[in-house]
């Protein structure tokens, strides 16, 4: 009896396995799709970027794992986008790094003025990418309910005008310029004796258009994508603060995914952000053409004029450096050595 009891036990226990273990081989083969929002406009660095890694995962994994793009803010805002991720309702966002400020305040860090170079572009990718500054933010996205799946290049952005020239810093004192809702981008305004404006990215064009903002800050390559050259005819090579546009997953979405398929969507976010950074020095080189195409005034400060702008915004640095992590600081800087 005592034979039979345990041959019924061991047969059970081997039905179960082989149960659990279809149902794992279902789960693996079962399709994915995944819901990715963002607002950047068409051709876009981060939006080819994005392109291509959804040609990544679903190469990658046999179209098993699809990924479905809304852009040019179609789902609304990066802030609205990451909202709806952080609830669940919406599977990857992504969102500049300065709108971050508003789900966590230490990404005001990496928004801070002049806080990277563009000449020190590459070691801060290194440590993003393999070093401790990258496992930091990992972490800080898992406390507000994220994986992070790519740090995109956005780049630097620099000041525009729709009507008030742009020859030197002091252009600047006056101006009503749009901002996010970063409170870094904000007191850098501020700072520089604009006056700040926080609007919707999917309203600043018309903002422009009908004189509520003078002018607005950011890279040369999103302002031509998103057809602000229409309306723009001066801009400076401020360079004054550096953003990224993380793409973000819903953590609890993520950790639902089998071990393969989170290396399939891992793989292919690093090779889609290899590809997105050499392709961002291209079409940056393409929107300088461009502006200047469009009989924009680029004018090229002086070394005295950039020695100004970061004397100017060093407050803003000081203030803010008393509201994030030290240990984050300390990382920041020691890309810039």
């Amino acid at each position: 009896m005592a034979k039979k009891l345990t041959l019924l036990l061991v047969l059970a226990a081997s039905a179960c396995l082989l149960f659990t273990g279809a149902q794992t081989v279902r789960a693996a083969d079962r399709p994915v799709t995944l819901r990715l929002g963002h607002p950047m406009a068409p051709g876009n660095n981060v939006t080819v970027g994005y392109e291509k890694f959804k040609e990544l995962v679903e190469q990658k994994s046999g179209n098993k794992i699809r990924i479905q793009i809304f852009g040019n803010a179609q789902l609304g805002s990066d802030r609205v986008t990451t909202e709806a991720a952080q609830a669940g309702t919406l599977d990857l966002t992504s969102s500049s790094s300065p709108n971050m400020a508003s789900f966590s305040k230490v990404y005001m860090a990496v928004d801070l003025p002049y806080v990277t170079s563009p000449e020190n572009q590459q070691k801060l990718y290194k440590a993003l990418d393999e070093g401790e500054l990258g496992k930091y933010l990992d972490k800080v996205a898992e406390g507000i309910g994220f994986k992070n799946i790519m740090y995109s290049e956005y780049g630097y952005r620099n000041f525009v005008s729709a009507k008030q020239p742009l020859t030197k810093v002091d252009d600047l004192k006056g101006m009503k310029v749009r901002t996010t809702d970063s409170p870094v981008e904000v007191a850098v305004a501020q700072a520089l004796g604009m006056n700040p404006a926080p609007v919707a990215w999917g309203e600043t064009y018309t903002a422009l258009q009908q004189g509520t903002v003078d002018g607005e800050g950011n890279t040369f390559s999103l302002l031509n994508d998103a057809k602000h050259t229409e309306v723009l005819k001066y801009a400076i090579d401020s360079a004054h603060n550096y953003s990224m546009h993380l793409l973000l997953m819903n953590l609890k979405k993520w950790q639902s995914l089998t071990p393969e398929q989170q290396k399939i969507i891992t793989d292919a976010a690093r090779e889609a952000l290899v590809w997105q950074r050499q392709e961002s020095v291209v079409l940056e080189k393409k929107a300088w053409d461009a502006f200047k195409a469009r009989g924009i005034q680029i004018t090229l400060l002086s070394a005295e004029d950039k020695a100004k702008l970061r004397e100017l915004t060093k407050p803003v640095r000081e203030k803010f450096a008393e509201q994030v992590p030290a240990e984050l600081l300390k990382l920041l800087e020691a890309t810039q050595k």
